[in-house]
């Protein structure tokens, strides 16, 4: 969990507000996308969020590193955003082209970006280009990966396929969906299947299995260097594999919630994973260990007066809003005092246009009716993930805390 106004332990990053449907990770960055319609860039060592894109029309269900720092997000709207390093209000281009939710993006040669899309479709989106369709699947398409000299695709038809060219072959055919693939050394690929399963397959076809649980594989993440698989499963567990010879090597546990995405860092020691409870964690790839207590941090001590229940309900919001004056950079302006100030109207904070325009006044009616219907209803068009808090008890202690802690605390 975070400590109030301050950086979040290793293990835990909270941000979303819905599950944490997608992850990438390059050399110092990290980028997570949520069922919230939010792309978050992290701080993975101070464990901040650096900034809050919510383009996306829906669900955000992809996440690529492009070369050069840019990042690829893919969304249930069918979009596909193309971003600079370091994020943007706006993405440089939108690819368009699929009918039907993004659900796989891909970098290939020469920084070809590949799609994979529900409406049965894969798509190859040379640079300034127009798109190449690959036709071939016989339903939705959840994964597309390169596999060393051609593409490879796998989906709800319980086949793999892969392209040379225009034209499609199956690979191998489980007669089940297939909701994850991942590229390996070797041309070898790995697929995530309904049943639990994550099935190696040779070049020439060959499959061999690894049992990683009964509840569907909906991730994979290769370690950069081929040494290791991760496969996230909707149980609530990632199993751990050692490559090429497909030894389980851990078995991670977490709340028992679903996990949606996993990615290894670029330096192959660290594991990210994002899940249901809309929090990302790291995880020691070696040993298997959370890097972080288990037990939530240890907070500072409250202002005088402040209530503790909505100090822990406040966390969810810690990942991007400071409480301070003099608090550093975040995702979201600080909140120091908020109550009685018109919305957009904090000096030097880049607020996106809709938030910008200042038209409501923050009082604890305001903020809570933010949280009773939810950000991209009070304020359409905002970069704010969607935050909602159904249970008015919590609304209530939120408001008390944020009364005293935003006018409290003056310093750090």
């Amino acid at each position: 969990m975070l400590a109030i106004g301050g950086a979040a332990p290793a293990q835990e990053l909270p941000g979303h507000g819905g599950p944490v449907r997608a992850l990438a990770a390059w050399p110092g960055g990290l980028a997570s996308g949520g069922f919230d319609q939010a792309v978050i860039l992290w701080d993975p060592a101070s464990g901040r969020a650096r900034r809050v894109m919510r383009w996306h029309g829906a669900a955000v269900n992809a996440l690529v590193a492009l070369p050069g720092g840019g990042l690829a997000s893919g969304g249930e709207d069918g979009r596909i955003a193309l971003w600079p390093p370091g994020g943007a209000a706006e993405p440089l281009r939108v690819l368009e082209g699929h009918a039907a939710p993004v659900a796989g993006l891909a970098v290939g040669p020469d920084g070809m970006l590949a799609s994979a899309g529900w409406d049965g479709i894969v798509r190859l989106w040379p640079n300034g280009g127009t798109s190449r369709v690959l036709d071939g699947h016989q339903g939705p398409v959840n994964g597309i990966a390169w596999a060393g000299r051609r593409w490879a695709s796998a989906g709800y038809d319980g086949t793999v396929r892969v392209w040379d060219g225009q034209n499609g072959q199956v690979l191998a055919e489980f007669g089940l969906p297939q909701h994850a693939l991942a590229a390996l050394p070797g041309g070898m690929l790995a697929s995530g299947g309904a049943d639990g399963v994550v099935r190696l397959i040779a070049a020439d076809g060959a499959v061999r299995e690894l049992a990683a649980g009964s509840r569907p594989v909906v991730a994979l993440a290769a370690a950069p260097g081929g040494a290791m698989l991760a496969a996230a499963s909707l149980g609530g567990s990632v199993t751990l594999w050692s490559l090429p010879e497909g030894r389980l090597l851990h078995t991670l546990e977490g709340p028992g919630l679903p996990v949606w995405s996993v990615a290894f860092a670029t330096d192959e020691r660290t594991l990210w994973t994002g899940g249901q409870d809309r929090l990302l964690r790291r995880w020691d790839a070696a040993s298997g260990a959370p890097l972080g207590p288990l037990a939530p941090a240890v907070e500072e001590a409250l202002p005088d007066g402040a209530d503790p229940e909505g100090a822990r309900v406040f966390r969810a919001c810690s990942a991007c809003h400071a409480l301070t004056a003099t608090a550093g950079p975040m995702a979201g302006p600080s909140l120091h005092g908020i109550f009685g100030r018109q919305m957009g109207s904090l000096p030097g904070y880049p607020y996106s246009p809709r938030l910008a325009r200042g038209d409501i006044t923050w009082t604890p009616e305001t903020v809570a009716d933010l949280f009773t219907r939810g950000p991209d209803v009070v304020t359409p068009g905002t970069t704010m993930p969607v935050q909602r808090l159904g249970d008015p008890a919590e609304r209530a202690a939120l408001i008390r805390f944020l009364e005293v802690a935003t006018a409290a605390r003056s310093a750090p």
